[in-house]
């Protein structure tokens, strides 16, 4: 295994494959902030160099955490299908890239290929490709999903209606819930970040949320993002609940610092499944984001874009309905520039679609940023072209609870127009009945919430 290359008349020498892996990232200020990043184009590019000539059993012989010593390393090696990894494991990185990005590869040998990749090698070989790469990539890549409908279906985008409140008003959250549907945004989920993270807040507003859907027939599902054991609680106690949602990372330290672990998302699921009020089979709901484990100081030594990978390897033995990173929520300190977040918006989305996840984006970013409304919605087209299932729909793009900025109801419409995409066809039908959208696009009623008082 060699760790060194020669760039400029200067060799560049690497003491491990996670050193590597850090080195060969494209820049963000969270690896810098932790040491692990390359200091210069120079040290990057001979990074990328050694990367792409490493094989995957060289990667799968290193994991950035020692298997004995984490669990999501376990969960991502014990889950991996060995057959399919022995078949290819003397591909060399450079090689994997070529063959993802073959116009003869299609979604489907992808989907298959992938299952024989640890997150290590997903990263790896995304860690070599530019942006246009990503987004080809993804693009041929369709994971579906079914919970009361079903998410992933090719020709539409969905989105989460996030309809956030700064008190948890019942009456401010349906009047939001209600201006999102009037633009077509809520087929994903009508999903709701609470303020107050207690048993009763939860089950108020989950309550309150299928009494709204069932008076109006909609299709979708609802949940409340709670800490998954205050959801727990409350469905024990007998809320509503379709989805059940949580935060997770890519190391066991950062996992354990949200409260979490596998066997606590395992129970969870078995809940949802006995007392939850969706179809299923896929009934939980996960959001990510490069950066969590470099700032809660869980993160190894391991840089912010594998660790992502890593979470993505934790996520899909449980099989989700949906999954979207958050990567520019945290703020400078993992994610500085619209530069930056536009990269792991698809880094994560390509990586995300080959561990056969039910991707989502949520390409937003916080006021503190050096970042602005344009990176957004660069970010957002981009990523609906490499086929993400779903965004976020927040009123103004601006949520007052949150304090962050993210694709708007507006955008919502938008993005969809501009590419010719429908809704999930149980919703758009829904959207048809109401006069809200014929043939594909809005009438003059969308955006006029008066259609549901």
């Amino acid at each position: 295994m060699k760790l060194k290359a020669k760039v400029s008349n200067k060799i560049f020498t690497f003491k491990s494959v996670k050193e590597v892996l850090g080195k060969a990232n494209e820049e963000k200020s969270g690896d810098l902030l932790a040491g692990i990043g390359a200091t210069s184009a120079t040290e990057r590019v001979a990074a990328k160099i050694v990367l792409a000539n490493l094989t995957l059993e060289d990667i799968y012989n290193n994991p950035v955490i020692p298997y004995e010593e984490d669990e999501v390393t376990r969960i991502i090696y014990d889950s991996l299908n060995m057959t399919i990894y022995n078949k290819i494991k003397s591909w060399t990185v450079g090689q994997l890239r070529e063959y993802i990005l073959d116009s003869d590869t299609t979604g489907e040998d992808l989907k298959h290929i992938g299952r024989g990749l640890t997150s290590e090698m997903i990263a790896a070989v995304a860690k070599i490709m530019s942006n246009l790469d990503l987004v080809y990539a993804a693009k041929k890549i369709r994971n579906q999903a079914h919970c009361n409908t079903t998410i992933g279906i090719p020709g539409t985008l969905a989105f989460r209606n996030q309809a956030n409140h700064p008190s948890d008003s019942i009456e401010g959250i349906l009047a939001s819930v209600k201006e999102g549907l009037s633009f077509g945004s809520g087929d994903a989920v009508i999903g709701i970040n609470p303020v107050d993270d207690n048993v009763d807040n939860v089950s108020r507003i989950l309550t309150a949320l299928k009494e709204f859907v069932d008076r109006w027939k909609i299709p979708t599902q609802i949940c409340v993002l709670a800490h998954i054991t205050t959801q727990m609680k409350a469905v024990e106690a007998g809320a509503p609940a379709d989805l059940l949602f949580q935060s997770i990372a890519g190391t066991q330290a950062a996992n354990e610092a949200f409260g979490i672990n596998a066997q606590m998302i395992w129970e969870a699921y078995e809940l949802i499944k006995k007392k939850g009020t969706a179809t299923g089979p896929n009934l939980l709901y996960f959001e990510t984001g490069q950066g969590s484990e470099i700032s809660l100081g869980c993160h190894h030594g391991v840089d912010e874009m594998t660790l992502e990978a890593r979470t993505y390897g934790f996520a899909r033995v449980f099989q989700p309905f949906m999954v979207n990173n958050v990567s520019g929520f945290i703020g400078p300190e993992t994610i500085y520039s619209g530069r930056e977040v536009i990269r792991a918006d698809l880094e994560d989305l390509f990586m995300g679609k080959m561990h056969g996840l039910p991707m989502g984006l949520a390409p937003c970013y916080t006021n503190h940023m050096k970042a602005d409304q344009n990176d957004q919605e660069l970010g957002t087209l981009l990523g609906a072209i490499a086929g993400a299932n779903y965004f976020m729909g927040v009123p103004g793009g601006d949520d007052v609870m949150l304090n962050y900025q993210d694709t708007s109801y507006h955008d919502d419409a938008t993005v969809r127009e501009i590419l010719g995409l429908r809704p999930l066809p149980e919703f758009e039908k829904w959207l048809e009945d109401l006069g809200i959208m014929k043939d594909g696009r809005l009438t003059k009623l969308a955006g006029d919430p008066s259609i549901f008082d």
